[in-house]
C-alpha cells in the first residue's frame, strides 16, 4: 500500500469540474502534495453544491465533466505520479425521484428489485414527507393532481413539478381515465391505493419509514449490510479501484452503517491490500479506532481537537468561563446544557426514530413476559440515549466488544446513580437486549442495530448542532470531534496525543479544516488567541456592545440579541474579519456582510431556541440580522474603527498560531491534508461559506515566487503567502525522507528560561534522520510589544545531540551540539531543523 505523503481535498461541482482539476495538477506537484482527495463525484441531484446526495453510485456526475472528463483528470494525475483519493458514500442515497431505485420503489412498492436497498420499514406505507401541509390540505388547495409524468408518459400524482408515479395495479388499462381524474375524493382514494403517502415534511421527525441521515429526510439509510447492496453500490467505486485510476477512499459516516466492521473488512476484501481507506469517525474521550477495522486511521477530527491543547492559554481558561458566565448572568453548566440538548432531540428532532426502538423493547418484553411499563421503558431508554459518552458501541449478532459491553455497563450505571434514575428492571432489560441476553435474538440483533445507528446522530445533532450554536464561551473549541464538557488545556496533553497517534493511527489523514468544520483554520487559530487575555476581550466586547446598544431590538420574548448573543457576534466577526480588511473599505464590508449574515441566521437556527429551521421566528431573526447588519454598516464608522484597531494584536498572534498549526500537521505523526485554499488563510464560516472556491490562479502564483530564505515580511505574513511558501519547503522535505515522517519517534522538547510557556516543541527521528520542531505559542503579548521572553533553550540528548542540522526555513546548515537555542530576534517564526 501507497500511504499518501500529503493530500490536498478539492471540492467538485459549483464550477470545479474535472478539467479544471487537471490544470491545477503542476500547481499541486509543486506544492509537494502527493494525492488529490476529491469530494463524491458520482452522479447527484440536479444542482447539488456538494455531492453527497448520490442518485447513481455507478456512474460520474456529467455536470462536472462525466467519465470522459475524469478519465482525462486521472491521466494528468498519473502522468505526473500524483494519486487518487475518492469520497465515497454507502450509508445513503438521495431519497429523490432522480434517483432511478428510488423511483422504482415508490412505483412498484416491496415488490422492487430495490425494495430493500433501502433501509425502510416495509410494514407499513412508504412515506414521503416533501409536501409543504398535509395531503389533504395540499389536495384541497389544488397543488395535487393527476398528471402524465414527462418522462414515462404514464399516469402519476403531480405535486408541482414532482410526478410520484403510481404502482402499474392502480392505472394499468384505464389511463385515460385516470388522467382525466379531477374529483379530490377519487384522488385521495388513488392515492390510498398505492404503497407510498405522501405527507408534510414536518411530520418526519416523527412519522417516517426509513431510515435517513441524522435529520434530512432527502437521503435515506442504504443497508449495504446486504451483499447485493454492497455489489450494486460499489460496482464502479472497485472498478476505479481495480482499473488503478483511484488509490484510495474515504468512507463517509462509517458509523451510520449497521456494522462498519463488517463492511470495511468486505470493502477491504473486494478493494485489495493496497487501497488506501480512512474513515470519516468522531472519537470522543479515551475512544479508540477499533482494532479490527482494516483501515489506515480516520480523517482526522481528533488531531484538529489535539491542537486546541497546544495553541490554547490552558492558566486562562477559568478566567474566560467566569466572564462568560457574567453574561450569561448565570454560571453555565455545561452538562446540563449537554442533556438538555440531547432530550431536545430524542423527544422531538428523533422522536420517530426513539419510537421505533420503544416499540421493539415493548415486544421483547412481552416476548419475555416481564412485566414492565411502556412508560418505564420509556423514560430508561431515554435515560440510556441521552448519558451515552461516544457516537456509538460495534455490537453485532454475535454481542457486543468486550470495550463496549463495559462501556455500556459504565454508562447504565452512570444512569443509575442519576437523580433522573429510570426503574432498574427496564433499565436491566434494555441492557439485556443490547448484550444479546434474550430469547429473541432476531428483535434484540434489531434494537441493537438501530440504537447503534440513533446515537450516533443523536450526538452530533445534540453537541454540534445544537449546543455549540448555544454555548459561545470560545467558538474555537466549538468544532467537530471537540469534547463539549470542560476539560483542561495543556501541551502535555497535545505531546500525549500525538504519541498515541503514533502508535494508533500513524497513517491517518491530519487535518485543519474540512468542509464540515464551523469555521476556517486560521479563524480558529485566531479565535485561540481570546484565551490570553479574557479580560482584555470582554472589555471590548462591552464596549462595542454599548457603542451599538440602541440597535438592539425589543420584543415581546425578549431583547435581540441579548448579550450572549452578541458576545458570539463580536467572537464570530473577530474570526471571520479578513487580515487586510479596513474599516473604510466599503466594497469590502459589503462583500463581509453577505457572509456574516448567512453565517449568523443559521447560527441563531442552529441553537433552536427562539427560532429553528422548522418554526422560524421572523420577527427574531430580522432583529438580530439587522443588528449584524449595523455592525458592518460604513455608516457605523466609530464602531468599526474601534474594531479593526482593538483586533490587530489578535490578528498578529492569530497568524502565528496558524503557522504553528500548519507546522504541527505537516511534522506530527499522520497524513498532512490541505483543504483547498488553506494553504494561505482560509477565514471562512460554516458551509456554505468554507466551500467556496478560492482563487487557484493567485495561489499558483505565490507559489511561483518561492525563495530561499523564506521571505517573512509582514505582507507575506497577512496574505499567507508565508504558510504557503512553508508548506511548500516542508513537503518537499516529507518526499525526500518519508521514513522519518511515518514512523519516525515522536518526542516532546522541554524548553527552559524565560518564556518558556511560550514554546512547543518536539522530535522526529529515525534511524537516520532526525527533525526538531520548535515552535511558537501564546504570543499575544510578544505580539503586541507589552512584553519580551528572555533566552530559551532546549536540551538535547542522543540521537538528536552532536549533529548537523539545516534550517529549512533559511537553509543554513549549523552544527548541533546539546542544545538548541532559538533565536532571540523573530520569535513568531517556527524553527525547523533537519539533519544533514
Amino acid at each position: 500500500m501507497t500511504i499518501p505523503g500529503a493530500t490536498y481535498r478539492i471540492q467538485f461541482r459549483n464550477g470545479m469540474t474535472f478539467d479544471r482539476a487537471a490544470a491545477l495538477v503542476p500547481y499541486l506537484l509543486e506544492l509537494g502534495i502527493t494525492h488529490l482527495y476529491a469530494s463524491p463525484v458520482f452522479t447527484a441531484t440536479s444542482g447539488s453544491t456538494h455531492g453527497y446526495d448520490v442518485t447513481n453510485a455507478n456512474e460520474i456526475e456529467p455536470a462536472i465533466g462525466g467519465r470522459a472528463g475524469f478519465d482525462r483528470m486521472v491521466r494528468a494525475l498519473k502522468d505526473a505520479g500524483l494519486g487518487l483519493i475518492l469520497d465515497i458514500v454507502p450509508n445513503h442515497m438521495a431519497a429523490s425521484l432522480e434517483n432511478a431505485w428510488w423511483r422504482d420503489v415508490i412505483e412498484h412498492g416491496e415488490k422492487s428489485r430495490y425494495a430493500h436497498h433501502f433501509d425502510i420499514d416495509w410494514s407499513r406505507r412508504l412515506t414521503l414527507p416533501f409536501l409543504g401541509d398535509t395531503f389533504e390540505t395540499a389536495l384541497e388547495n389544488g397543488e395535487i393532481a393527476v398528471k402524465a409524468d414527462p418522462a414515462s408518459g404514464r399516469p402519476a400524482l403531480a405535486y408541482f413539478d414532482n410526478f410520484y408515479p403510481l404502482h402499474p395495479d392502480s392505472w394499468r388499462g384505464r389511463e385515460a381515465e385516470l388522467l382525466a381524474l379531477t374529483d379530490k375524493a377519487q384522488i385521495a382514494g388513488l392515492h390510498q391505493q398505492q404503497p407510498w403517502q405522501l405527507t408534510d415534511w414536518r411530520e418526519a421527525a416523527s412519522n417516517l419509514s426509513y431510515r435517513r441521515f441524522f435529520e434530512i429526510t432527502g437521503l435515506v439509510g442504504m443497508r449495504v449490510e446486504d451483499s447485493t447492496v454492497f455489489d450494486d453500490t460499489h460496482r464502479l467505486i472497485l472498478e476505479l479501484v481495480h482499473s488503478g485510476a483511484v488509490d484510495g477512499l474515504r468512507v463517509d459516516h462509517v458509523d451510520g452503517l449497521a456494522d462498519p466492521q463488517a463492511y470495511l473488512a468486505q470493502l477491504r476484501q473486494q478493494a485489495g491490500e493496497n487501497c488506501y481507506i480512512t474513515v470519516e469517525k468522531i472519537l470522543g474521550k479515551d475512544e479508540r479506532l477499533p482494532e479490527d477495522w482494516p483501515v489506515s486511521g480516520t480523517t482526522g477530527y481528533e488531531f484538529m481537537a489535539a491542537l486546541s491543547d497546544a495553541l490554547v492559554d490552558g492558566t486562562q481558561i477559568a478566567a474566560l468561563r467566569k466572564i462568560y458566565n457574567d453574561v450569561v448572568d448565570k454560571p453555565v453548566n455545561m452538562a446540563a446544557e449537554l442533556r438538555a440538548a440531547k432530550l431536545l432531540m430524542a423527544d422531538k428532532n428523533f422522536a420517530g426514530e426513539f419510537t421505533t426502538l420503544l416499540k421493539l423493547a415493548v415486544e421483547i418484553a412481552g416476548s419475555e413476559n416481564a412485566a414492565l411499563d411502556e412508560d418505564a421503558l420509556r423514560q430508561a431508554l431515554r435515560e440510556l440515549l441521552v448519558a451515552f459518552p461516544v457516537y456509538r458501541t460495534y455490537g453485532t449478532q454475535d454481542g457486543l466488544p468486550a470495550a463496549d459491553a463495559e462501556r455500556l455497563q459504565n454508562v447504565a450505571e452512570s444512569v443509575s446513580r442519576s437523580s433522573t434514575a429510570p426503574q432498574p428492571a427496564a433499565l436491566d432489560h434494555l441492557l439485556r437486549i443490547l448484550k444479546g441476553e434474550v430469547a429473541d435474538s432476531a428483535s434484540a440483533s434489531r434494537f441493537r442495530t438501530r440504537f447503534q445507528q440513533l446515537t450516533g446522530p443523536l450526538m452530533a445533532k445534540s453537541v454540534e448542532d445544537t449546543l455549540f450554536f448555544r454555548q459561545h464561551m470560545a467558538l474555537a473549541l466549538n468544532e467537530v470531534g471537540a469534547e463539549p464538557l470542560p476539560r483542561a488545556f495543556s501541551p502535555g496533553r497535545f505531546h500525549k496525543e500525538m504519541i498515541d497517534r503514533l502508535q494508533q493511527q500513524p497513517d491517518a489523514l491530519s487535518g485543519t479544516t474540512t468542509h464540515d468544520t464551523k469555521r476556517g483554520e486560521d479563524a480558529r487559530a485566531r479565535l485561540y488567541t481570546l484565551s490570553e487575555a479574557p479580560e482584555h476581550w470582554a472589555a471590548c466586547v462591552s464596549r462595542w456592545s454599548s457603542m451599538n446598544q440602541q440597535h438592539v431590538a425589543r420584543l415581546d420574548d425578549g431583547p435581540a440579541p441579548k448579550p450572549p448573543v452578541q458576545w458570539m457576534l463580536y467572537q464570530a466577526l473577530a474570526g471571520v474579519w479578513p487580515a487586510t480588511l479596513q474599516p473604510d473599505d466599503v466594497a469590502g464590508l459589503a462583500a463581509l456582510e453577505e457572509r456574516f449574515l448567512a453565517y449568523v441566521q443559521k447560527a441563531l437556527r442552529e441553537a433552536k431556541q427562539r427560532t429553528n429551521w422548522t418554526a422560524v421566528n421572523d420577527d427574531y431573526e430580522n432583529a438580530v440580522l439587522d443588528y449584524a447588519r449595523h455592525l458592518l454598516s460604513p455608516a457605523n464608522p466609530g464602531f468599526l474603527q474601534d474594531f479593526s484597531a482593538s483586533l490587530q494584536p489578535f490578528i498578529r498572534a492569530g497568524l502565528v498560531n496558524s503557522l504553528t498549526q500548519t507546522v504541527v500537521k505537516l511534522t506530527a505523526p499522520g497524513v498532512p491534508d490541505i483543504y483547498q485554499g488553506s494553504e494561505t488563510l482560509d477565514f471562512s464560516l460554516i458551509d456554505p461559506d468554507n466551500r467556496r472556491e478560492p482563487d487557484f490562479s493567485a495561489l499558483a502564483r505565490m507559489l511561483a515566487e518561492r525563495q530561499t530564505p523564506v521571505d517573512s515580511s509582514q505582507a507575506h505574513w497577512l496574505s499567507g503567502e508565508l504558510n504557503l511558501h512553508i508548506i511548500a519547503s516542508l513537503l518537499a522535505v516529507r518526499q525526500a525522507r518519508p521514513p522519518l515522517f511515518r514512523r519516525g519517534d515522536y518526542l516532546p522538547l522541554q524548553a527552559d528560561g524565560q518564556g518558556d510557556e511560550h514554546i512547543i516543541a518536539f522530535a522526529r527521528y529515525d534511524r537516520t534522520d532526525a527533525l526538531l520542531v520548535i515552535l511558537p505559542r501564546l504570543v499575544l503579548e510578544l505580539a503586541d510589544g507589552a512584553a519580551q521572553a528572555g533566552a530559551t533553550t532546549l536540551a538535547l540528548s542522543a540521537p538528536l545531540a552532536h549533529r548537523r542540522y539545516r534550517n529549512i526555513l533559511s537553509g543554513e546548515v549549523t552544527f548541533i551540539t546539546d542544545a538548541v537555542t532559538p533565536p532571540a530576534d523573530n520569535r513568531h517564526l517556527p524553527l525547523i531543523l533537519i539533519s544533514e
